[in-house]
C-alpha cells in the first residue's frame, strides 16, 4: 500500500492508538493480605470496570506465612488519580482486609548522602543521568567536601553537613529539613560512613537505603577486606537493605555476591567489593522506585 502525502490539516493529527499511549494513565497496586481464595479476581474485576489494562501482573503466595503478596500495573483513564483509586478500592480491601497502596509512575525524588567513598555515588549518578535508575536523583547530602565537584558536574546540588558528637543531633535535623525541602521519596546512604540515631531511623522508616559490604564471615570494624584477605575469603559481597534502628540488620533488598581466590589481595578484593556495593545498590534503588518491594515483617518480598 502506498501512502500519499496531504495538505489536508486532518493528516498530521494522532491516530487512535497514539492518542491512547498519549492520554493513559500508569499506576502500580502493591497489597498484602491473608491468602484466601477471591483476591485477584476481585482485583482484575475493579480494574477492568474502570477500564484499565493491565500491563505487569506478579503475586507470591507464601504458604508458610499463609500471606499473599501482589504487585499490579496498569494503564488507562485520564480521569482517575491514586487518591481516587485507593478511595474507591478500600471496600474491597476491608472485605479481605489488605495492606495495599496505589502509586502514580512518576519517577521518585531520591536523596544521596555519601562520606569519602564515591564509587557507588558515581554509578547512581552514571544510571540516572543514562535513564536506568528508576528515579531522580535530586542532591547530594555529605560529611565531607570530597566529592562535591562529582556532583555539582552532574548538576545536582552538592550539600556539606559535617558530623560532630556534639553537632550529630543538629546535622540529624538538617537532614530531616533538606528531604521536605528537596521533596524526597528516598533516602539513600551511597556508603555513608556515620550511624544514624533510633529516631532518625524511625523518621526515615521503609524510604531509606543502606549498603554494606556482606563478607562469609562478615568482618566488621576497621580495614575489613584487610581481614578478609587475612582469612583467605572465596567470595566478596553486598547487601542493600532498608535502614532500621538495629545497625546493618534491616530487612534486605538485594545481595550480590562474586567468587575470588588467593591471588586476590586487599586491594584487588577492595575494588571487587566496590562492584558488589555499586550493583547490589542501583538495583535496590530501581526495585524501590518502582515498588516491586514489599515489606513483610523483618523480610522483604521483591517483584524482579
Amino acid at each position: 500500500m502506498t501512502l500519499v502525502a496531504t495538505d489536508s490539516p486532518t493528516s498530521t493529527l494522532p491516530q487512535p492508538a497514539e492518542l491512547k499511549d498519549e492520554q493513559a494513565q500508569k499506576f502500580v497496586l502493591t497489597l498484602s493480605c491473608v491468602e484466601r481464595a477471591g483476591i485477584v479476581q476481585a482485583v482484575t474485576t475493579f480494574l477492568f470496570e474502570r477500564g484499565f489494562n493491565i500491563d505487569e501482573h506478579q503475586q507470591f503466595d507464601d504458604g508458610i506465612r499463609q500471606t499473599l503478596h501482589l504487585r499490579t500495573a496498569f494503564s488507562g483513564s485520564p480521569e482517575y488519580s491514586a487518591d481516587r483509586l485507593e478511595e474507591e478500592f478500600s471496600a474491597i480491601a476491608d472485605r479481605f482486609d489488605m495492606k495495599f497502596s496505589f502509586h502514580d509512575q512518576t519517577k521518585k525524588r531520591v536523596l544521596v548522602m555519601v562520606s569519602k567513598f564515591g564509587h557507588c555515588l558515581n554509578d547512581l549518578i552514571f544510571r540516572w543521568r543514562g535513564g536506568s535508575l528508576g528515579g531522580d536523583l535530586v542532591a547530594v547530602v555529605s560529611n565531607h567536601e570530597t566529592h562535591r565537584a562529582m556532583a555539582e558536574a552532574a548538576g545536582l546540588p552538592f550539600i556539606h553537613i559535617p558530623v560532630t558528637p556534639d553537632t550529630k543531633a543538629e546535622a540529624e535535623q538538617k537532614l530531616l529539613e533538606l528531604v521536605d525541602e528537596y521533596k524526597a521519596d528516598l533516602v539513600v546512604l551511597a556508603r555513608y560512613m556515620q550511624v544514624l540515631s533510633d529516631n532518625l531511623c524511625r523518621s526515615l522508616e521503609g524510604r531509606a537505603i543502606n549498603i554494606h559490604h556482606s563478607f562469609l564471615p562478615g568482618f566488621k570494624g576497621a580495614r575489613p577486606y584487610h581481614q578478609a584477605y587475612d582469612r583467605g575469603v572465596k567470595l566478596v559481597g553486598a547487601t542493600a537493605h532498608y535502614v532500621t534502628a538495629d545497625l546493618d540488620e534491616g530487612p534486605i533488598i538485594e545481595q550480590e555476591v562474586i567468587r575470588v581466590d588467593h591471588s586476590y589481595g586487599p586491594n584487588a578484593l577492595s575494588t571487587v567489593g566496590q562492584d558488589a556495593e555499586a550493583l547490589a545498590l542501583s538495583r535496590a534503588v530501581r526495585w524501590h522506585c518502582e515498588h516491586r518491594v514489599l515489606l513483610d515483617q523483618t523480610s522483604t518480598v521483591v517483584f524482579r
